[in-house]
């Protein structure tokens, strides 16, 4: 039921050897008992090790952030995927557009939005990972999406490209400090203003 738990013990397992045996291979880095929970929420262990190794060396991501990334596959894989492994075609770095490439003058967005579908399908190569370092710029300096939040825009934005360049438009507009109006400014010595007849204009909030 807790598998956030477990996910945790094996995350703090997995760093503490990878310190003792950092040249391990990703594809016998686990322990068996750890490879089938991994199956069990959609995940590899070459995915999983990517995010030990970067944690490891680099101390990013978090492994909050790691945690509610793995939540979104999981969620994805139960309720899309019925828990079953497809045979897709794994989408390799050839396949991923140019990071020069855009959506309406947001260079990189599709490269990174294409990685996500890959990651929510369980299909993204062996060899590349998503929320990269690349990834994270991106994200960061684009409204600071977290990435667990753009799987699951993803997810909701079923192919929809337009949905996707609306949500990273607005997570910027969101993020930008909001301009209070500036107060207009009452000169000094200044009488009301008032109507044509001379009686001083009054507030449209009348006290009974």
């Amino acid at each position: 039921m807790e598998w956030n738990n477990s996910f945790m013990t094996l995350f703090r397992n997995a760093v503490e050897r990878f310190h003792e045996r950092p040249q391990t291979a990703a594809d016998r880095f686990f322990l068996p008992e750890e490879c089938s929970f991994l199956a069990d929420i959609g995940y590899t262990p070459e995915e999983m090790h990517a995010y030990i190794a970067d944690y490891a060396t680099k101390g990013d991501p978090s492994p909050s952030t790691i945690l509610l990334i793995a939540a979104a596959r999981r969620s994805f894989f139960i309720t899309s995927q019925r828990g079953i492994f497809g045979n897709a075609k794994p989408v390799k770095e050839s396949d991923l557009p140019a990071e020069t490439d855009d959506f309406q003058g947001i260079p990189y967005l599709p490269r990174i939005i294409r990685k996500a579908e890959a990651k929510l399908h369980g299909t993204l190569d062996a060899e590349l990972m998503y929320y990269c370092e690349k990834d994270r710029a991106f994200l960061r300096s684009h409204g600071n999406i977290h990435p667990a939040d753009f799987l699951h825009l993803t997810w909701a934005a079923h192919g929809d490209k337009q949905k996707m360049v609306s949500s990273v438009l607005n997570a910027i507009r969101d993020a930008q400090p909001s301009q209070q109006p500036e107060s207009p400014q009452k000169s000094p010595g200044r009488e009301p203003a008032s109507d044509t007849s001379g009686t001083a204009i009054q507030s449209e909030l009348k006290l009974d």
